[in-house]
């Protein structure tokens, strides 16, 4: 590792920060906004999962641009649009109008989703990528809490407060921007991959498994994850935890967590057995969430919040590798877009579920993806510790 691998790695988990900060600061500042913004729960949940939806458009639009014409762009100027979107929700006035800049936020995110994986992946050496690519998930972890942390301690402070809560995501990515437009162009697209890539390459003989693998494999993974966490304190008070604000500070912390021990230990396993167990620990935290005594509830909440995270950290290494440099950024695109629009509907249909059915059954929906993903990585994920990116 250089000094400049150590910048190019410093811009990417920066940006993240404001990604997991971003996505995680909407629950609260939306029930502070309900109010103000005469907010029903389709609103909730339209608003709550746009920036899921522009995920799915930002990354299966900038995975292919980023194959065909190189990482550097994307990710060099991304974060400046980020900041200017971040600050514009300071004028929102209407429910219209904060959804359609969440959309837009998420649209940016897309794109950042996609190129730091690759980037990153391409250009930092071999024994150090695994812990390079994972540090983007304790980024993105830290992000959260910090949102759940900023919003619990400004929300009721003013009549505005939830406005402050959206629009201070800005700071992290202003850290961000000048260590991305110094960032270099990756090496490996440089010398192999320069040529006009086609979006449907990824779903050839030759690699439509590794596109399918990647895409189940996410879609599983943050289903529960954003369906959850964006959520939380209404979950908690479904299911009757008293104190159900300090019970979901613990949920967040444990994300957290979670992510500094996939962090720590990522090269210590292999990849594939990583995330088999990942999903069948989640599986059975989940199903005991909505079975079990309140003070317990909060104990399976935990350990559910913190294995998951840890797998998210697991993932930022794995699908990388799991495709060639040609169509790496394009597949990661469309591994991205699918998750994002499985946990766009799962966060926009959480609350309904919830009011309607009850929050056991919601919870027993996100526990049938995770038991999902666990099917798939059995019969179909393949070992990648040991490959060779190029």
């Amino acid at each position: 590792m250089t000094p400049a691998h150590r910048k190019l790695v410093t811009g990417a988990t920066a940006g993240y920060i404001s990604d997991g900060y971003t996505l995680g600061v909407v629950g609260i500042a939306l029930a502070s906004a309900q109010s103000q913004l005469a907010l029903t729960a389709t609103w909730l949940g339209a608003i709550g999962s746009s920036s899921l939806a522009g995920l799915f458009v930002g990354a299966l639009l900038s995975g292919w641009g980023a194959d065909r014409w190189g990482r550097r762009p994307i990710f060099a100027y991304n974060m400046v649009a980020f900041v200017g979107l971040s600050l514009l929700q300071l004028r929102v006035d209407s429910a219209t109008a904060l959804l359609v800049i969440r959309f837009l936020l998420g649209l940016v995110l897309g794109t950042d989703y996609v190129v730091c994986k690759a980037l990153l992946a391409e250009c930092i050496p071999p024994l150090n990528r695994g812990r390079a690519l994972s540090l983007m998930g304790v980024s993105w972890a830290v992000g959260y809490a910090l949102a759940y942390i900023v919003g619990m301690m400004l929300e009721g402070s003013s009549p505005d407060a939830w406005r402050w809560i959206l629009a201070s995501s800005a700071i992290p990515a202003l850290i961000s921007v000048p260590l991305r437009l110094a960032a270099p162009e990756s090496p490996l697209w440089l010398t192999g991959s320069a040529a006009k890539t086609r979006l449907r390459e990824v779903f050839t003989r030759q690699h439509r498994a590794a596109t399918l693998v990647a895409s189940i494999l996410f879609f599983c993974l943050v289903v529960p994850y954003f369906a959850v966490s964006t959520f939380i304190p209404q979950v908690m008070a479904a299911l009757h935890v008293n104190g159900n604000k300090v019970a979901g500070l613990i949920y967040i912390l444990g994300l957290m967590l979670g992510s500094v021990a996939g962090f720590l230990v990522v090269d210590w396993l292999a990849r594939r057995v990583f995330v088999i167990g990942s999903f069948a620990v989640t599986s059975v935290a989940l199903i005991l969430s909505s079975t079990l005594p309140n003070a317990l509830v909060v104990v399976s909440f935990a350990v559910f919040s913190c294995v998951l995270s840890a797998a998210q950290a697991q993932i930022y290494v794995y699908l990388p590798e799991l495709f060639p440099t040609s169509i790496r950024a394009s597949g990661l695109g469309v591994a991205v877009a699918v998750s994002r629009l499985g946990a766009a509907a799962g966060t926009f249909l959480l609350p309904l579920c919830v009011q309607h059915f009850g929050a056991g059954v919601a919870l027993h929906v996100c526990t049938s993806t995770l038991i999902l993903g666990g099917i798939v990585a059995f019969g179909w994920a393949p070992e990648t510790r040991r490959i060779h990116l190029d």
